[in-house]
């Protein structure tokens, strides 16, 4: 049996010490496989984002273990923690984080330099999110829901077979938000890719193949 593409076990996160000490995760076990869409649902301050950073190898846990594709995190030095987040995953914001001066092209190539890949791909990465005819053109020129597809071509530089979302719909109308979750469940589902999507958006737990709810830090159910 292959391992998940995403392993916690025992996983608890504290910011602060003594009295002004948070806990934002207490004790979570969580797992994704790959090809699923996960929704991570909770309320402000449950510890969904928290989650997503230290999967993401952006954040180290006060304690419990974490595994990308089997690989233990712990005990990896920094470059190989960053080495590890360029080649295995993409990012992708509720804010797109696009740069206004460059083209949608351009934009995708950016991440393509980082992961010292063919700057040539940024066209067909753009041509598999439905913007073949806006290469050219600049943020400013691109709807919402256009722009975050360029986000999530973006995030498919280097083809990562791991892709984490925070709140990737929360900008978008209905359509748009729809549309989103359903390419995303496509990169999933077609490419088995394993999808976690931090939200708050119930249309994003409707079309995933899996909701997990998280509050004050724990997993519940």
């Amino acid at each position: 049996m292959s391992s998940p593409a995403l392993e916690t076990r025992g996983l608890s996160m504290v910011y602060g010490t003594g009295d002004t000490a948070v806990r934002a995760l207490d004790g979570v076990d969580f797992q994704v496989a790959a090809g699923q869409v996960m929704a991570l649902m909770g309320p402000s301050g449950s510890g969904k984002t928290t989650l997503l950073m230290i999967l993401g190898c952006l954040l180290h846990p006060t304690a419990g273990s974490v595994r990308v594709e089997g690989q233990a995190l712990a005990g990896l030095s920094t470059q190989a923690l960053t080495r590890l987040r360029l080649r295995r995953m993409g990012f992708i914001f509720q804010s797109y984080n696009l740069f206004p001066a460059l083209t949608a092209a351009e934009n995708v190539q950016v991440a393509l330099e980082l992961k010292g890949r063919d700057l040539g791909e940024a066209s067909a990465l753009l041509d598999l999110v439905g913007l073949a005819g806006r290469r050219r053109n600049f943020p400013a020129q691109l709807s919402g829901g256009e722009k975050q597809r360029v986000a999530i071509a973006r995030a498919l530089a280097g083809d990562p077979p791991i892709l984490l979302a925070d709140e990737p719909t929360a900008a978008l109308d209905s359509v748009n938000g729809r549309a989103v979750v359903r390419l995303l469940g496509d990169l999933a589902h077609a490419q088995g890719r394993a999808v976690v999507i931090v939200t708050h958006d119930p249309r994003i737990g409707e079309l995933a193949d899996r909701v997990v709810h998280i509050e004050d830090g724990r997993i519940q159910g």
